[in-house]
């Protein structure tokens, strides 16, 4: 059901890119444009299957991997990640998004195989090193080469989409997010599920395929490596696939020269940047450096929440069963949402303003953050009704789940707004095509930043009481919307000048009608 559910939602935002078309594209150039993001952007959604498994194996593995342990090796990626975008995203600008999805695909392959095999070493009690260590190491490349992914596909989109479209494009990045978060818990969930010694009476379907591609039945010790193996092998599918079908730009695809009007419009034509100079263009402009803090405080709640809400779930019994077994699938649908509402609004309601949208949503993330500290400092965390407790406590307590529940959803669907429309759009709108994928670059390492932070602290805070979660998380909601309405009005001017000249060109319309 919930796979017949994401496929909806996956042919709902298909149908919305077909139909939105404010531009008057001819129907080739719209068809050739799906045939260029779809693929690429699947194969940035499965990357974030081989991204987030980490979560998926910490819950496998149980007490084997500790909260400590786990954060240690979140927190050692995410540094990676947000370090080394320092340097791939000036390195994709170069060598064009093709080549940097390419390699991102194939690297995190790697690193994930590389993954899988000390897993089975260590489960099999012949891992001569520290698990943690190898982890900490091998995650670390993978993120290195996970960082290539969101810079590659901004890159392509910023040749591909004008400043008008890429509200919609936020939605679809937002999107491809949503459906690598699904992937990851849901798919990834499944895996784990199926690989388990002890089965049901009637296998899942999963447990059969995965029986047939890996003689599982009569295994000893539970195969939970191929939670690393499987994505590695899908992501070497979509690679193969970008190979044949990616062009970085619409003249390579055979189409004349698409003017985008963000920030390289008034540049000169040809011109590339070296790497000083792009970094100089960046860090000289304000408002990316104001992106970049949004995107700080977007990579704390993110992965705040993405990262510790099963865990807290199990630990405390304040979990909704609905929304800890489809994790992934409540993810995905808020996610869609999330990135739809925020692109939609930007577009439709703020003229291609992004700031308003992320605004909107930090409101709702500082809403729902505090709903989760009530809830956690009301009652003692241990507090789990018994059938000898009072109606009455019972059903606070009950509530207070399904509030906590909600909350957490809530702000995964935000979240992914104010990411999609913040490092998926408005990076490449004041980068401009000729240093998108730096800017988005910058942003993102402003996000993982962040990401590790949450991941170091939470993971020792947490083993304090969980009760200290939401009220880490909470001030960076504030800091969000505060520098959300420090850029309320502004446009790169290239757009700024477009927009006033569409708008001229309405009113002397209107005139002519009048007149006539």
């Amino acid at each position: 059901m919930q796979l017949f559910l994401v496929s909806l939602a996956l042919t709902y935002i298909i149908v919305l890119y077909f139909l939105t078309n404010p531009l008057h594209h001819t129907r080739k150039f719209m068809l050739r444009r799906f045939v260029n993001w779809f693929p690429l952007g699947m194969t940035y959604a499965f990357l974030y299957m081989g991204r987030y498994n980490l979560v998926v194996a910490k819950g496998a593995l149980g007490d084997l991997m500790t909260k400590e342990d786990f954060g240690i090796i979140g927190g050692v990626g995410f540094t990676v990640y947000a370090v080394s975008l320092f340097f791939i995203g000036p390195l994709v600008d170069r060598v064009g998004g093709k080549r940097g999805i390419l390699v991102g695909a194939i690297g995190s392959s790697i690193m994930n195989a590389a993954m899988a095999g000390v897993l089975y070493l260590f489960l099999n009690g012949a891992l001569k090193v520290n698990l943690v260590v190898a982890f900490s190491v091998l995650y670390g490349l993978n993120m290195l080469f996970q960082s290539f992914g969101a810079v590659s596909t901004i890159k392509v989109k910023s040749f591909w989409f004008h400043v008008r479209e890429r509200g919609t494009f936020g939605a679809i990045f937002g999107t491809l997010i949503s459906l690598g978060v699904y992937f990851a818990f849901d798919w990834g969930g499944a895996i784990a599920d199926a690989v388990k010694i002890a089965q049901p009476s009637t296998p899942s379907a999963v447990r059969e395929i995965l029986n047939y591609m890996f003689a599982l039945d009569g295994r000893t010790i539970p195969a939970f490596w191929l939670i690393f193996l499987i994505p590695s092998m899908i992501m070497i599918v979509w690679a193969l696939i970008d190979v044949m079908l990616l062009k970085d730009t619409p003249d390579e695809a055979g189409f004349s020269d698409f003017q985008t009007h963000d920030a390289s419009h008034d540049d000169a034509h040809g011109k590339k940047y070296g790497y000083w100079e792009l970094m100089r263009k960046i860090f000289t402009n304000k408002i990316i450096l104001i992106i970049g803090v949004i995107e700080f405080t977007s990579g704390i709640l993110r992965n705040g929440i993405m990262q510790w809400y099963q865990t807290f779930a199990k630990e405390t019994g304040l979990g909704v069963t609905q929304i800890t077994t489809n994790w992934g699938f409540w993810g995905c649908i808020t996610g869609i949402a999330g990135g739809f509402a925020a692109g939609f609004m930007s577009d439709k309601f703020f003229n291609s303003r992004r700031a308003p949208s992320a605004g909107f949503m930090q409101v709702i993330m500082l809403i729902s953050t505090a709903l989760m500290i009530v809830c956690l400092t009301v009652q003692p965390l241990n507090a789990i009704a018994t059938p000898e407790d009072s109606s009455l406590l019972r059903f606070f307590l009950e509530y207070r789940m399904l509030v906590m529940g909600i909350s957490a959803v809530t702000i995964m669907m935000a979240v992914i707004g104010v990411h999609s429309i913040m490092s998926g759009t408005a990076t490449a709108d004041f980068g401009g095509r000729k240093a998108a994928a730096t800017a988005t670059g910058i942003a993102d390492s402003f996000a993982y930043a962040g990401s590790a932070i949450q991941s170091f602290v939470i993971g020792f805070l947490a083993t304090e009481s969980w009760s200290y979660w939401p009220m880490f998380l909470l001030p960076f909601t504030v800091l969000g919307l505060v520098f959300a309405i420090k850029m309320w009005n502004v446009l790169p001017a290239a757009t700024k000048r477009y927009l006033e000249e569409v708008e001229k060109k309405k009113l002397g319309g209107k005139h002519a009608k009048h007149v006539s």
